[in-house]
């Protein structure tokens, strides 16, 4: 039986591993998580950092591994290209492909070089910042070293805290998009022709509340599909052919502002979500075979439909909800038998004690769901927002905001 390594074992990995077993490949597992849920189904498992590169090679030589993969991760991506490379076995991108794509300030110039639009950035010792600004890691993942800063005073700060949460130290400080629509899209590419897979819009929690970085949820199709696809899709994907990109996902996050787009979250991979649940529901097609043909060097063995993104009218979101400080002494409504839910990802279990963070910590599970029209998602997030009960060790309810679900439009 051959064997395929799953890089990280994230419950969205979970979907890898059930794919290469359809496939009758024989799954490991690696990170340093002794309970990660991939871990949980795999038929293997070894405790090494990702970032581990020798030993992770090294296992992969004594297992007699075929394939590498990892599809999630944020911080997976640089050292799954980097295994690839280092045991010879086929991957998705190249190492000039993940630095461009993982390194903010290489994505805004490559974007710039091909007409796709970014935010406006400042630098550290400029005298003319136009604020409010938004400050970050230039390799920032989940909101962490994130702040918005309104004078120079937070400013200085912001910058400090983003430069701890950095891994060389560099940091980006851009226009704060305030009021603009946050927006996601995501690509996968066959044989160097790109499918449109899923368009979003983002919705972040308040900023009353300090969850102003954090999405509490996600709707799909984005009510802007037609205009992206009208002003920008072409550049995007002319910018990704430019790159040499063949087969595999990309994403980037951005905003809508008057009517175009602008990108500042890249990744070669797919967003961190259980989304390509949802596409196999409505249309029966699993991307993660496609991710299993590409790690073990195999003709990609699907047919994604040009309309992959549209849902065919249906809608879907990804909510997020968040709880407060505490300790989780009851946890009640994630697995519900809902119709609408395709797949429910706690987060957080009984007994865990959660501090304040302000970014994607405070989230409790991921709740994918599916509905037939816009009505009828509004409908089935407010039930399942309802049904959900979070009690701490003195019975108070640890839910910390309820995504208003009358934000969603078009």
């Amino acid at each position: 039986m051959e064997k395929t390594l799953i890089l990280g074992g994230t419950a969205q990995q979970i979907k890898l591993v059930e794919a290469a077993k359809r496939k009758g490949l024989y799954t490991i597992v690696v990170d340093y998580l002794k309970d990660s849920p991939a871990k949980r189904i795999a038929d293997k498992s070894y405790m090494n950092d990702i970032h581990d590169i020798d030993g992770i090679v090294q296992v992969c030589k004594e297992e007699g591994v075929k394939g590498v993969i990892c599809g999630y991760i944020d911080p997976c991506q640089r050292p799954y290209q980097k295994i690839c490379s280092q045991f010879n076995v086929p991957c998705y991108g190249s190492e000039e492909q993940f630095y461009l794509m993982t390194d903010k300030h290489a994505f805004k110039k490559m974007c710039i070089e091909n007409g796709v639009g970014t935010i406006k950035e400042y630098q550290e010792n400029d005298h003319d910042i136009e604020f409010p600004v938004f400050v970050k890691p230039v390799d920032s993942r989940g909101s962490r070293g994130q702040s918005v800063c309104y004078n120079y005073e937070e400013l200085k700060k912001a910058c400090l805290y983003a430069k701890s949460e950095s891994s060389n130290g560099d940091i980006l400080i851009e226009k704060y998009m305030k009021g603009a629509q946050e927006f996601q899209v995501t690509y996968f590419f066959v044989n160097g022709t790109p499918y449109l897979i899923r368009t979003a819009d983002s919705y972040c929690g308040s900023e009353e509340k300090h969850l102003e970085k954090v999405v509490a949820c996600a709707v799909s199709p984005s009510k802007y599909t037609d205009l992206y696809v009208e002003k920008a899709h072409d550049k995007v994907v002319n910018m990704f052919k430019n790159m040499g990109y063949k087969n595999g996902p990309i994403f980037m996050q951005g905003f809508v502002y008057e009517n175009d787009f602008y990108f500042f979250d890249p990744g070669l991979r797919f967003p961190g979500v259980d989304y390509e649940r949802i596409i196999k529901k409505a249309y029966g097609v699993d991307l993660m075979d496609a991710m299993i043909d590409i790690a073990m060097g195999k003709e990609i063995s699907i047919q994604i439909p040009k309309t992959c993104y549209s849902l065919e009218g249906k809608k879907a979101a990804v909510l997020f909800p968040t709880v407060c400080k505490g300790t989780i002494k009851t946890l009640e409504g994630i697995d519900s038998t809902d119709e609408e839910i395709i797949s429910a990802i706690p987060r957080c279990e009984v007994g865990d004690t959660l501090e304040w963070t302000y970014n994607v910590n405070q989230r409790l599970a991921e709740i994918d769901v599916l509905s037939n029209d816009l009505d009828d998602l509004k409908n089935a997030l407010s039930r399942i927002q309802k049904n959900i009960r979070v009690l701490d060790e003195e019975n108070q309810s640890m839910i910390y905001e309820y995504f208003n679900v009358e934000r969603i439009d078009g």
